[in-house]
């Protein structure tokens, strides 16, 4: 099975140029996660998932001008993200030495200059603002919203993967979403954040 008809059974189309740096992005992964320990995902298979996964929000929100991700990892959603939104100027927020190596050492591979990565907890970042901020399987909703609230504007909009459950973590907020659903993901987006 290669990458571009996963994406493409999974309603992603993207050029091939795009599909190629996703695909060494792919093999770089697998390379230093079996050293590593990046992520749960151990094959080749279980990497396209989560590139879809990563990359399918592209087919109901538009190209943000600045976006930041929280928690980075080992670059899903975001790195993802940056290969297809290339005039989007993207921050990895993460942490952990090894993730943030990995992350720096894929962006000079595959020459993704509109992503940096700061190797910080997002609580520590000052002085930006960004349209888009995203996040995979870090915390709840509302701690979310409140660790980066600092970097937010009155219309930034949030972009979170979450699971079955999300709705759970929405009772008691007060809050303008959608809830985006594919097979067992809700990609919840958060559209300005009255109340809050």
């Amino acid at each position: 099975m290669n990458l571009k008809k996963v994406l493409e059974n999974g309603g992603v189309f993207l050029n091939q140029e795009k599909i190629k740096k996703l695909e060494s992005y792919s093999e770089m992964l697998l390379e230093w996660n079996s050293t590593h320990n990046l992520t749960g995902a151990k094959t080749k298979e279980e990497i396209y998932q989560n590139i879809l996964d990563s990359i399918y929000p592209m087919n109901f929100v538009k190209e943000p001008k600045e976006l930041l991700d929280i928690g980075s990892g080992a670059g899903f959603p975001a790195l993802a993200l940056g290969v297809v939104w290339q005039n989007a100027q993207i921050v990895l927020a993460e942490p952990r030495n090894k993730r943030a190596s990995f992350l720096r050492f894929v962006i000079l591979e595959l020459g993704l200059s509109n992503i940096s990565v700061k190797k910080m907890r997002v609580e520590n970042i000052f002085g930006l603002k960004f349209d888009l901020i995203t996040s995979r399987a870090v915390n709840q909703v509302e701690t979310l919203l409140q660790i980066s609230k600092h970097l937010s504007k009155k219309e930034s909009q949030y972009l979170l993967f979450k699971g079955e459950r999300v709705e759970d973590e929405l009772r008691d907020l007060k809050l303008n979403y959608k809830i985006v659903e594919r097979e067992k993901r809700k990609y919840l987006l958060i559209l300005g954040q009255e109340g809050f």
